[in-house]
């Protein structure tokens, strides 16, 4: 057993239970104490979908490689990053898996959007393959921007989950924008494309009455990955605080980065360490039976989550979080707000409400989910690149 989820960096057969502290720890968003809810933090963490190495899977592009062993690790964190908005999208941030109990239907379909094959929508030859066009060969390594970059368009595809994703360029979110692209009426020609039988997709969750009498007005659910340089070499200490207080807010996502070109799915923070998803362990390929079933337990992490301390984290990140309604956007501009204002912690990033006058080209937020080159002006986050923007203290 212990075989099965070694991990090739650490070469340890144990793992660390949490420590014993009176800290909190935060998970996604939720909080819990290690003294009365062990039970509920280790449910919590064996939930989320743990993605890793895989091997045996169909070759990548018909010729590629069968395996992403070594390369693979930033696009399995973002296959968890994303997998994490269509759980909180289509199951709700309370669901939890338990081992051998039959799960809904909506599971299953959310898994079967990550699996190793080319016709799945968040699958490693979707991504290597999509990857290409922003300059990424496959099986080459990516930063944390480019697998963002490659999800918002793979997201395009998944008309069921129907999401709207906004990368903020430039360590600004401009609310303005994301209001645009979240918010559409059922005037426009693509309202009839959306299924009726989910009346919650029109209506931000509410009765179909209630939405009516709001002057019809739609919602996308919002994924919104931030891309950030948080120092040079290392991450400046004047972050942390305010990285801390990004898995406190009830719309995390949790956080894609690592060591350099080790790259983790940060979930969580107790005391000065952050709590992990590690993918460097390699299982083999999973296929799905006729009815779309398939064996689960190795997609989710069912030991006690990786930790480190904040300290070690490579300065480039993503920082993602899912706001389901408007609602939920509002409330999250309202803490960002709020975070500015404690003590000791530095902004990562801007909120503001009109896209500012500085910015190099006017249009570029406005890009069409599937224009090739445009995208390509935020490449300068990844932490393989030479040339980055350094948050000004």
């Amino acid at each position: 057993l212990f075989l099965a989820t070694l991990t090739y960096d650490t070469l340890r057969f144990e793992y660390e239970d949490f420590p014993e502290t009176k800290e909190p720890v935060w998970i996604l968003g939720r909080k819990y104490s290690v003294f009365t809810e062990k039970e509920e933090i280790l449910s919590d963490v064996t939930s989320r979908l743990w993605f890793t190495y895989r091997k045996n899977f169909p070759a990548i592009g018909g010729t590629g490689p069968t395996s992403d062993t070594g390369w693979g690790c930033m696009l399995r964190c973002g296959q968890m990053i994303f997998a994490q908005a269509l759980v909180c999208r289509h199951l709700g941030r309370e669901w939890r898996w338990i081992k051998g109990k039959r799960q809904v239907d909506n599971y299953f379909n959310v898994l079967n959007a990550f699996i190793d094959k080319k016709d799945s929508y968040y699958s490693i030859h979707q991504i290597a393959q999509m990857g290409v066009g922003e300059g990424k060969s496959i099986g080459q390594w990516y930063g944390p921007n480019t697998v963002a970059q490659v999800l918002k368009k793979l997201a395009t595809f998944d008309t069921w989950s129907s999401l709207a994703v906004h990368i903020a360029m430039d360590n600004t979110v401009v609310m303005e924008e994301i209001r645009r692209l979240c918010q559409s009426s059922l005037s426009c020609a693509g309202a009839a494309a959306f299924p009726a039988a989910e009346p919650e997709l029109l209506y931000n969750g509410h009765p179909e009455e209630a939405g009516v009498r709001d002057g019809l007005s739609l919602w996308k659910p919002l994924v919104l990955l931030i891309p950030l340089r948080l120092g040079l070499t290392e991450i400046n200490e004047a972050y942390i605080e305010t990285l801390k207080h990004c898995f406190m807010m009830p719309q995390s996502l949790g956080v894609i980065g690592g060591k350099p070109n080790s790259a983790h799915y940060f979930i969580g923070y107790v005391g000065e360490e952050l709590i992990y998803l590690d993918p460097h362990t390699t299982q083999p390929a999973v296929e799905s039976d006729e009815r779309g079933c398939l064996p689960d337990e190795s997609f989710h992490c069912q030991h006690p989550p990786c930790r480190m301390s904040i300290a070690e984290l490579d300065p480039s990140v993503a920082v993602g979080f899912f706001c389901k309604t408007e609602e939920d956007f509002n409330d999250w501009c309202q803490q960002i707000r709020k975070l500015s204002q404690v003590r000791g912690a530095l902004p990562m990033f801007e909120l503001v409400e009109r896209q500012p006058s500085h910015f190099s080209n006017p249009d570029v937020l406005n890009l069409t989910p599937d224009s090739s080159d445009a995208d390509r002006l935020e490449r300068f986050f990844d932490s393989e690149d030479e040339d980055f923007e350094i948050l000004s203290l």
